[in-house]
């Protein structure tokens, strides 16, 4: 049985508002749905040109990249889509099992998803679960993609902090409903600004949901333990053969830098781009980010028709 909520779930007030945005833009986002394998994910597209790809992290959705939506979308065309069981996506139950499995979870739909729009040679942009499974795709060698981005990867190196494994194995969405909105904050406060503010209550959104993720909550959760070694792709990155952008912050509280280090020395043709910022940077200051992103994207690529 799919996940009930993912199937028939409705947009929160804080997702409304981004979304009559984007659709209302310049240029516009349009938002759709396609099956891909036993998941349906939904994705938003907009713009022309060279595609770009964007997976977001852990718990989040399509919608969390906001921010830099429509700066990308003067360049590029840009999908961007909900991982298999978050956001406005359904998945199968999980059925146990450890990394690969897990992976398979997320992965799987994605690359079918790609491969049906004819994306397998877009370039990918992923954020921590996101840029794993950016990397897996890339590792996989079905798609091949033009680029290849990772933001705070998960499951590149053998490192993550012991704060961060105890908070997603909490995990948010029940932090969410046993502590509620108000003290949720306090443990992870937003940054003072009026766009860390709206993306909070996008994420609160995102985490106060009925059934709690369970599919999809297990399948991340077999990506670690959660005591001992951690998973990890780093042995075979020199596999990767796209052009790469490292983009890590040096606050990173969840996979500390030199994993960032470690993961560029390892793949053949990476670039490693260090930011004064911490796990999602670049949404904690995408002016900052935004311009090494763009520039690596439309190096070589095709102009905007």
């Amino acid at each position: 049985m799919t996940n009930v909520h993912a199937v028939v779930s409705r947009l929160g007030p804080v997702e409304s508002a981004i979304l009559a945005e984007l659709t209302a833009g310049a240029p516009p986002f349009a938002v759709h749905r396609r099956a891909a394998l036993s998941s349906t994910l939904r994705y938003l597209e907009g713009g022309g040109g060279s595609p770009v790809v964007l997976l977001h992290g852990r718990g989040n959705a399509a919608t969390t990249w906001f921010p830099l939506l429509p700066e990308l979308a003067r360049r590029h065309r840009v999908v961007a889509v909900d991982l298999p069981g978050f956001g406005h996506a359904s998945s199968p139950p999980f059925e146990g099992g450890g990394f690969e499995e897990g992976l398979r979870f997320f992965a799987d739909p994605v690359e079918e998803l790609l491969l049906e729009l004819d994306l397998g040679g877009a370039a990918l942009v992923g954020h921590s679960l996101g840029g794993l499974v950016a990397a897996e795709i890339a590792l996989r060698k079905r798609a091949r993609p033009r680029k290849l981005v990772l933001i705070g990867a998960m499951g590149v190196g053998p490192v993550m902090t012991a704060w961060s494994r105890a908070y997603f194995r909490a995990p948010p969405e029940r932090l969410m409903r046993v502590l509620g909105p108000a003290l949720f904050r306090r443990l992870r406060p937003p940054r003072p600004t009026p766009l860390g503010e709206r993306l909070a209550a996008l994420h609160g959104e995102f985490y106060a949901v009925p059934d709690g993720r369970v599919a999809p909550v297990a399948a991340f959760n077999a990506l670690f333990p959660a005591l001992g070694a951690v998973p990890h792709r780093l042995p075979r990155l020199g596999e990767i053969d796209a052009e790469t952008l490292v983009l890590w912050g040096e606050r990173d509280d969840v996979f500390p830098a030199p994993i960032g280090i470690a993961a560029a020395a390892a793949i053949p043709r990476a670039t490693l781009h260090m930011v004064s910022l911490g796990h999602a940077p670049h949404l904690e200051d995408p002016a900052l980010v935004l311009p090494a992103l763009t520039a690596f994207l439309s190096a070589g690529a095709a102009p905007s028709l």
